[in-house]
């Protein structure tokens, strides 16, 4: 049988088995959800578990504060017994946590509402719930309890709120998918990343091929204003980030991608470096230094804490599964004894690491959020897909414990999926996982040379996964007729280099991937209606006519191509875009799901903007009929599409 038809055939067993698991969740046999508030309106047998992904210790270090983002609560325990003192219930999709300046309040983004949870400690309840920005990720107060500052990762900007009435003073511009932020030790100072590059400035119409750009954003506390914009060069997903308590050594976790080769080479860790970016006085100008060494990989870098002593560093690692423990002075050695390449980066040295990480320990399935209690003896890991915390001893390197939080104890076929969408265990030598390009199942705003079409051609954007059921075929190619064949087969064979899934796991994977719903759209009105310059849109996204009163073709409108709900016909088209390295100029109709958020546009990614698909790549019209609208059409045109 050839290598074409065990795709068909495999991929065709496991449609099978994803459909029968459709059938059951809709019959309540199986079911999940991502939010608790969707699940409360389904008579469904829902499974509730509670996904921890932040954990943070009360000054005193009596209490333990879990953020569950599934069961969209505030778990307070008992940090000696890991008791339930009381679960606290907050708004949808919860990804940050803070506490005060004098640990009376805490905080809480809820990314899905636009709020921010403030709670009493003494009371345990919520007594506000403040309006933010476009998908809050994290929040700080500053020192003197004078200001609130929150991360909103659709909007790219940092709220700056007054702390007590939660009135907004101002935005500031951040970076692309600004999501976490950390007070300096002295507290005059804010860290805010990102986990998407910035827009590139230098793509050109050869398609995005720019070594990907990102930023440590550094605000002021006391007066609010951006006061330096720290370069990450050729990295694309940063996340915690830490001091040291006497703030000479900061270090942040980080995914360093390698987009612009071929992505072939992945026994010699040619997909992604996993790195720190060390900064401070203690190594002067920044340093990337790689946590990844031959055969063993720090996949998908989250949390990172500092020891009180500065003797170690410790990360979280979620697709990998482990904690990375770096032994500070060694590092340090190692960075400041020896020449620096010019690019300030040690990431391509699979040998590096070898010299100062001292210990790989494993602990859950997707571990994220990190705590050292105050002596800096234990550490607590929030495993966010086995609903447990584990205990690490920080003098052996060992979990002494794992807490079980209440939930449920049976894995159902979303969990086992999603289990499975972000380990990296899968892949060779556990290098990546579907959440390395995918981050928090979304996208990654890169351009990958993928080597089925051939090294250097069909260079493709990366699309969001959200709501993608029934949109098939997969791929800019429309290669792939189903999910199970896109992450199955050959996803083992290009991506993975080893064949792993049994039916049953593809199954789930494939399962769990169509259950991605979209997040709530920011751009349409809470009442449903569109605005005046949406109409406008509207009705140029559905006109036949063009403004000088000629047909414009059936096959040349956009509500031909971009049909139905979702926004796609289902069928490729030649629209014009064409570059030299490609196969072939019919694309597949891409959905219009929530496309204002997933710049770079067009296959390969060459179109930084909506605008620029029209202004820059559609010269004949071939992309539908655009040049007989003003600047003032075009934006109405893109308002509605971002309604979309």
């Amino acid at each position: 049988m050839s290598g074409r038809n065990q795709f068909e055939v495999r991929a065709a067993v496991v449609t099978g088995l994803v459909l029968m698991a459709a059938a059951f969740i809709a019959m309540g046999v199986w079911t999940d959800r991502p939010a608790r508030a969707a699940a409360r309106n389904t008579d469904a047998d829902v499974l509730d578990y509670a996904s921890p992904l932040e954990v943070l210790l009360s000054p005193d270090g009596a209490r333990l504060y879990v953020l569950c983002q599934q069961s969209e609560e505030v778990r307070v325990l008992d940090a000696s017994s890991y008791a339930v003192i009381k679960n606290i219930a907050v708004g949808r999709v919860p990804r940050g946590i803070s506490l005060s300046a004098d640990g009376a309040r805490l905080f809480v983004t809820n990314s899905w509402d636009d709020t921010l949870s403030v709670i009493d400690t003494a009371a345990l309840a919520v007594t506000a719930t403040w309006p933010v920005g476009a998908e809050p990720s994290s929040v700080v107060e500053d020192r003197t309890g004078k200001r609130l500052f929150v991360a909103n990762r659709i909007s790219n900007d940092i709220a700056v709120l007054d702390a007590q009435t939660g009135v907004e003073e101002k935005r500031l511009l951040a970076g692309r998918g600004s999501s976490y932020l950390t007070l300096s030790p002295d507290g005059s100072r804010i860290y805010a990343t990102h986990v998407y590059p910035n827009a590139s400035r230098h793509a050109t119409a050869g398609g995005n091929r720019t070594v990907p750009e990102s930023e440590i954003t550094v605000i002021d506390a006391a007066r609010a204003v951006v006061v330096d914009r720290m370069p990450l060069h050729g990295v694309a997903g940063v996340f915690h980030l830490a001091f040291s308590g006497d703030g000479r050594l900061g270090a942040v976790a980080e995914y360093h991608p390698k987009n612009l080769v071929p992505l072939a080479h992945l026994e010699h860790g040619g997909a992604f470096a996993d790195t720190l970016t060390l900064f401070g006085a203690d190594v002067g100008k920044p340093v990337e230094v790689p946590l990844d060494e031959l055969e063993r990989y720090a996949a998908q870098p989250f949390g990172v804490v500092i020891a009180p002593d500065k003797s170690r560093i410790y990360v979280s690692c979620g697709g990998s599964e482990m904690v990375t423990v770096i032994d500070v002075p060694k590092l340090l050695h190692f960075v400041n004894a020896r020449p620096r390449p010019q690019s300030g980066s040690f990431a391509q040295d699979l040998s590096a690491s070898a010299n100062y990480v001292v210990a790989r320990i494993p602990v859950g399935r997707n571990p994220r959020g990190l705590v050292l209690s105050r002596d800096g003896r234990k550490l607590l890991v929030a495993n966010r897909l086995d609903d447990t915390i584990s205990a690490i001893d920080t003098r052996s390197n060992r979990v002494a414990s794992t807490i079980a939080l209440a939930g449920a104890k049976t894995l159902s076929t979303l969990r086992r999926g999603e289990q499975t969408f972000y380990t990296a265990k899968q892949s060779f030598q556990g290098q990546i996982g579907c959440a390395s390009c995918h981050i928090d199942a979304t996208f990654d705003g890169l351009t990958w040379d993928l080597e089925p079409d051939g090294f250097g051609r069909d260079i493709v954007d990366n699309r969001l996964l959200e709501d993608i059921k029934d949109t098939e075929p997969y791929k800019w190619n429309g290669g792939n007729p189903n999910i199970a064949t896109e992450c199955g087969p050959r996803t083992e064979m290009y991506f993975w280099r080893s064949e792993n899934y049994d039916g049953r796991a593809l199954a789930d994977l494939a399962t769990y991937v169509r259950s991605m719903p979209p997040r709530p759209n920011r751009w349409r009105l809470a009442s449903g209606e569109l605005t005046p310059a949406q109409e406008r849109g509207k009705a140029l996204f559905e006109r036949g006519v063009d403004k000088f009163g000629k047909p414009i073709a059936v096959t040349n409108r956009c509500i031909y191509c971009h049909s139905g709900k979702k926004g796609t016909s289902q069928r490729s088209f030649e629209v014009g875009t064409r570059k030299a390295t490609d196969n072939t100029g019919l694309f597949d109709t891409p959905q219009l799901v929530n496309v204002a958020l997933t710049s770079p546009y067009l296959h390969d990614g060459s179109a930084r903007s909506l605008e620029e698909i029209w202004t820059v790549f559609n010269p004949n019209d071939k992309h539908g009929r655009t040049n007989d609208l003003t600047k003032d059409e075009l934006n109405d045109l893109i308002e509605y599409l971002r309604t979309r």
